[in-house]
């Protein structure tokens, strides 16, 4: 009966074990593909189909996809709207004890998702850029001031830990484009300089990016249009350029081209000793990782004694790591009246999402490390009792050891931007990717206006290993 008890056990816990070792991408990997293949349509509708998605755990993750989906379709209006859920989900939602709990005993792909921080700030960047093509400037500003909004609160949060994420130069490279297309030069002016800050210290440190050309130019024409001299002296030598203003009748296009696909979660394992120590203290620690962790067994949450941790002689934590997709194409350009305008990175989206996952990395290990000891000690309490029982729940413990792999998978790798003078009335320009592949558009130039595009280019590799 003992034998027959463990076959059956056993058998059932594999084949569960099967279904929970998939990570968020795998259960959710038709959808990727009708995404990363650029059939849009089907994607739409898969989510159509799925709408009770979004009054589930990751219901964030289904606004978001749904907003970038509208937004690739056109539909601007419609893909704010399901942002705009988003948003106001990620404000409302408060800690859940009910919902900490169960992360912290089992699995947190149980809980209800509520983003990573870059995401939340991201989304506001989707919206904007909505606003701007619908030329909603004043709403469009309103989200980039929300992106500060954001920043800040998360700074206040992280104010003793490590976090490189604490300004955004994109953010305030899009505030300067929105108040220039306003006729604001002087807070555009002001933006453009915050935004050169930022990439001059925190972006060439943190996110192996430089300073693009083109802002260098703005922050040039904006102080000599607002007769700003010792500023535009200052800058001439900072970026060993001379600025030549010419007069232009005509308006802009600002094109916004999305590249690639950001990195998924997945996880990886580590293999821990456990050593008991004097007054309930038990360290787990990996000697190749050079990782020990120092964990108090007298925890009021679970009543167990240091002594249940005696049998313990290795343990496996799981924790969130990235793998990151590549994109296939690393450069494109814009051709227009015989002139050819090459685009510049503006914010690297893979480099911010690993770098923030590394800084909140040890925190992620001491919950980790949590929720092992409550397993540990609910084992040893069950073996007490019944050898069965005990098996039972060392299965059971095995079985729920799961990272978080959620994230926002419909992101672009990368961000990238060029700036564009053409003469009034209709106009076609192009879009060609190094593969020669090209994408028209006519637009309709306004004297003294500026026209915001974008545009999202999908190829990339399938998810590699950092």
């Amino acid at each position: 009966m003992k034998t027959n008890f463990k076959k059956v056990f056993g058998l059932g816990f594999l084949s569960l074990f099967l279904v929970a070792c998939a990570t968020y991408y795998q259960k959710s990997f038709d959808f990727q593909q009708y995404f990363a293949n650029g059939q849009l349509g089907k994607a739409q509708s898969f989510l159509e189909k799925n709408e009770k998605e979004a009054e589930k755990r990751n219901r964030l993750l289904y606004f978001l996809d749904r907003g970038v989906i509208e937004q690739m379709l056109g539909n601007y209006e419609q893909s704010n709207a399901y942002f705009e859920q988003a948003y106001i989900f990620s404000q409302d939602f408060r800690k859940n004890f009910s919902q900490d709990l169960i992360g912290m005993t089992a699995n947190p792909m149980l809980t209800t998702y509520r983003g990573e921080d870059y995401e939340v700030v991201l989304l506001h960047f989707y919206k904007a850029m909505n606003f701007m093509q619908l030329n909603q400037l004043d709403n469009a500003l309103i989200e980039i001031r929300r992106v500060n909004v954001q920043l800040n609160e998360m700074n206040d949060r992280y104010e003793y830990k490590k976090n490189r994420y604490k300004e955004d130069a994109f953010a305030h490279t899009l505030m300067g484009l929105i108040y220039e297309a306003k006729g604001d030069n002087n807070n555009a002016f002001i933006a453009y300089r915050n935004a050169y800050n930022v990439y001059k210290t925190d972006y060439k440190e943190n996110f192996l990016m430089q300073t693009p050309k083109q802002l260098k130019l703005d922050i040039l024409r904006t102080a000599q249009k607002i007769s700003f001299n010792q500023e535009l002296d200052f800058y001439e030598r900072e970026f060993d350029m001379k600025f030549q203003a010419q007069k232009f009748d005509g308006g802009e296009v600002v094109f916004f081209w999305l590249n690639g696909l950001g990195p998924v979660k997945s996880e990886f394992s580590i293999n821990l000793s456990v050593v008991n120590g004097q007054g309930g203290l038990v360290s787990f620690a990996n000697e190749q990782e050079q990782i020990s962790i120092p964990y108090s067994s007298n925890r009021p949450y679970y009543n167990s004694e240091p002594s249940q941790f005696s049998d313990l002689k290795f343990v496996r934590m799981a924790v969130p790591k990235f793998k990151v997709r590549k994109p296939l194409i690393n450069n494109a350009r814009i051709e227009a009246n015989g002139k050819t305008y090459p685009f510049e990175m503006v914010e690297n989206i893979e480099q911010i999402a690993i770098a923030t996952l590394k800084d909140r990395m040890w925190r992620e290990m001491a919950k980790s490390i949590g929720r092992l000891a409550i397993k540990q000690a609910a084992e040893a309490a069950a073996k007490e009792k019944n050898d069965n029982l005990g098996a039972a729940v060392s299965m059971l413990g095995a079985f729920s050891e799961k990272a978080d792999t959620r994230n926002w998978q419909t992101l672009p790798h990368s961000i990238h931007y060029t700036r564009i003078k053409l003469d009034t009335g209709l106009q076609n320009i192009n879009l060609i990717t190094e593969m020669n592949d090209t994408i028209s558009y006519q637009i309709n130039i306004v004297r003294n206006q500026t026209h915001f595009q974008t545009f999202h280019t999908l190829a990339s590799t399938p998810p590699l290993e950092q």
